[in-house]
């Protein structure tokens, strides 16, 4: 198996459906708890996310680790990643990085309300929904992508 030259990472992967029942219930489980942390595998050459590393989501010390492959692998795994940890993949330097990607910057410290498994055509997208706006990790074509979506008006937190 394919571990992504991440010593103690194994991907457990479900296509389609079959992700929504395996994954649902403890994904929900993690509503009430504020995203923590968010931790990206960071190519330093070339100074860009390498996106087909798992996504890692902190929420107050359960970490959930997310990663796509394919047009239709998602794997989901709990606390199994130390992104204090190496990533040796031949070819590329790599290394964690935290909180480097705009987007799920906004959400931290934000107290997470619900998690969606979002199916179309096969493919499931994770969507953490915040009172500030949701984060989705979505396949991207055999990649990882991050999509933020500014919360819609009715769910805004007022500031005063």
């Amino acid at each position: 198996m394919f571990d992504f030259g991440i010593g103690g990472y194994r991907p457990r992967w479900i296509i389609g459906a079959a992700a929504v029942g395996a994954y649902g219930d403890r994904l929900r489980a993690l509503a009430g708890r504020r995203l923590t942390r968010t931790w990206l595998v960071w190519d330093v050459e070339g100074d860009e996310w390498f996106a087909d590393c798992p996504v890692l989501l902190d929420f107050e010390g359960e970490q959930v680790e997310i990663n796509h492959a394919r047009l239709d692998d998602l794997s989901i795994t709990w606390n199994t990643v130390d992104p204090a940890a190496p990533v040796r993949w031949p070819g590329f330097t790599l290394c964690w990085r935290p909180d480097a990607h705009p987007a799920p910057n906004g959400l931290r410290g934000r107290e997470l309300r619900g998690v969606d498994l979002l199916e179309r055509k096969g493919c499931v997208n994770v969507r953490f929904r915040f009172d500030g706006g949701d984060l989705t990790v979505l396949n991207a074509l055999d990649e990882n992508g991050l999509r933020f979506d500014p919360a819609p008006a009715d769910r805004r937190r007022d500031s005063g």
